[in-house]
């Protein structure tokens, strides 16, 4: 069994945007993973590729969130593991996707070696992966406006899954270690002043596809979100493109399952489990090769693109920053 101690990773950053734009762009992909044998990826995964370097230079981002399930089918086995190169470093090559990757793990990664992913940390000038879980703060350029995302350890918090007979997780393989993440989250949280807070984790609250709400996430990580007034949770787990939106005593919270990085999936077995009128938008087209998204950030709002694996920019919305 893996040992934990207190995490705190904190990662606090300022981007200048090219061009001394007054705005921040990053790149969000889930589950891009690849596959164990050759070619080591899919043509999904290669789509989207492709389309994130084109992405990465019009819209000039500074970094890409990877929102887990980064090697399929069981994760890796240690930081000389060459899937590595053959799922990551030989896929994700153009010169505008070498910025740093902020990584987490997902229920496959959880299948291998995860320290060993965190220990690749030291071997890639991109790949930053400091800790299970962890927080980043950035500056949009030329303005005093922050952006905090907050990368958690759904597997940790609720256990893992096997995709076929385990669609739901039963509970953390060590409580104590979910509790100390659960006390350190809602910390962090609590202690916000960002303008625009993001939490991103691998499992979704919501979703309307095949595996549905997390159950223990509904129950307990919904109530941070909604209590500290975030401004979206991003997640991938099911192989599809959605935007969920849920509103409060007034206050609107939006989620995005961004998870067809590599694998298309389109089912829609859950739809009926959501929130009545929540689901604002899902996309799971093979013709559409796969997506990612975009999101640019200005002091007045944060727009979220999504776009396929042919480059077609096919969802668009627009969020507001938080009132703390």
């Amino acid at each position: 069994m893996m040992k934990f101690g207190v995490i705190l990773a904190v990662i606090v950053l300022c981007w200048e945007g090219s061009h001394g734009a007054d705005s921040l762009s990053f790149l969000v992909v889930g589950d891009w993973g690849g596959v164990p044998y050759s070619p080591y990826s899919t043509i999904v995964e290669q789509s989207c590729a492709k389309q994130m370097g084109v992405a990465a230079k019009k819209y000039k981002t500074q970094f890409t969130l990877a929102l887990g399930d980064n090697f399929y089918y069981s994760g890796v086995d240690s930081v000389d593991d060459k899937r590595f190169k053959e799922t990551f470093e030989d896929i994700y090559t153009s010169k505008y996707l070498n910025k740093p990757w902020f990584v987490l793990a997902g229920n496959h990664d959880h299948r291998g070696n995860v320290s060993a992913q965190i220990a690749y940390t030291k071997r890639s000038k991109r790949w930053n992966f400091p800790d299970y879980y962890y927080n980043m703060t950035f500056t949009v350029p030329h303005t005093s406006t922050v952006v905090e995302v907050v990368m958690i350890d759904t597997v940790l918090l609720c256990g893992n899954t096997d995709d076929f007979t385990i669609l739901q997780p039963l509970g953390p393989e060590s409580l104590s270690a979910a509790n100390k993440q659960w006390e350190w989250l809602e910390k962090t949280l609590k202690n916000s002043k960002a303008d625009y807070l993001l939490v991103a984790g691998h499992y979704p609250v919501y979703s309307i596809a095949t595996h549905g709400p997390t159950k223990i996430l509904v129950k307990k990580l919904l109530p941070l979100l909604q209590k500290y007034k975030v401004t979206a949770y991003l997640c991938g787990h099911d192989h599809n493109l959605q935007h969920l939106q849920t509103k409060k005593k007034g206050t609107q919270l939006d989620f995005f399952v961004i998870g067809s990085g590599n694998f298309i999936d389109d089912s829609q077995r859950h739809k009926s489990d959501v929130p009545s009128g929540s689901s604002k938008f899902y996309f799971a087209e093979d013709s559409g090769l796969g997506g990612f998204s975009v999101v640019n950030v200005t002091p007045s709002r944060m727009k979220f693109k999504i776009i396929d694996g042919k480059g077609d920019s096919i969802y668009s919305y627009r969020l507001k920053p938080r009132r703390n």
